[in-house]
């Protein structure tokens, strides 16, 4: 069996855990070591996952010596704030992704269009990739969106989400998301007085019309008290909240055609 690389926004994680924890083809779990992967380690250590930490700049090394005849899936998370700047997302996704390609069969990228930089990343390396396939989330049609287009089912179910709530637009919380809110607005990195950026967004997010706050429920249960943050998010913008329904099938379907495409290459 070959070795699947999954290159992916740190608030994807959640999918990920599920991922391996349904999939019991895989023998070897191997994180890329960065600021990224406690909440991601922690998961995987209540779902009794055996995995092993190693720096990025050693896979190469440590994966050439693997048994290439067990599943190996190598996970490296990405910060959530290159978000904040998509020519900077797409420098360093594609920096990663030919940094992987080496010890990769598959690289499957867990971002959508983030910004529209990414949609062409599957042709952008088909003469590069050097034997090793790349994929990115995609819906029945195209790529996905975002994090939260891929959870609602794809991009025809997202717009119809959108246009059903376009009078009183919200936005859409995942788990992590509803988790990791302060880190994506950069709250407490770049600001000083905390109060003042809230109150900031707050200005930005009246005028772009926001008055609600959309709870994917994903069915996971990874992140705790999911509903309390998502109150606290409310509750200081001043929002109301309520509920649609989300899945992994797109993660599933995107990392079963990956997996089998490699492996019947094998």
């Amino acid at each position: 069996m070959p070795v699947l690389s999954i290159l992916s926004c740190k608030i994807l994680q959640d999918e990920i855990v599920w991922l391996i924890t349904n999939d019991s083809q895989i023998k070897r779990v191997i994180i890329a070591e960065n600021g990224n992967i406690l909440e991601f380690t922690e998961k995987l250590d209540e779902q009794h996952i055996n995995y092993n930490i190693v720096p990025f700049k050693k896979l190469p090394q440590i994966l050439q010596n693997i048994d290439r005849d067990e599943l190996t899936l190598v996970v490296n998370l990405r910060e959530l704030g290159l978000h904040a700047a998509p020519k900077i997302l797409k420098s360093e996704v594609y920096q990663n992704i030919r940094e992987m390609i080496p010890f990769s069969n598959g690289i499957l990228i867990f971002y959508g269009l983030c910004g529209n930089v990414l949609g062409n990343v599957e042709e952008d390396f088909c003469l590069e990739k050097d034997g090793c396939t790349v994929r990115i989330l995609r819906d029945d049609e195209r790529v996905v969106d975002d994090c939260i287009g891929a959870t609602v089912g794809g991009g025809a179910n997202y717009l119809k989400l959108l246009k059903t709530h376009s009078k009183e637009p919200a936005f859409f919380f995942t788990p992590m998301y509803a988790s990791s809110w302060k880190e994506l607005l950069n709250i407490n990195k770049l600001h000083s007085n905390p109060e003042k950026a809230l109150k900031m967004a707050k200005m930005v997010n009246d005028l772009a019309g926001y008055s609600r706050v959309a709870k994917v429920n994903t069915g996971l249960t990874y992140v705790k008290n999911i509903d309390e943050k998502i109150e606290e998010y409310a509750k200081l913008f001043g929002y109301s909240t309520f509920e649609v329904d989300g899945n992994q099938e797109i993660f599933k379907k995107c990392y079963l055609s990956m997996k089998k495409e490699i492996c019947d290459h094998c």
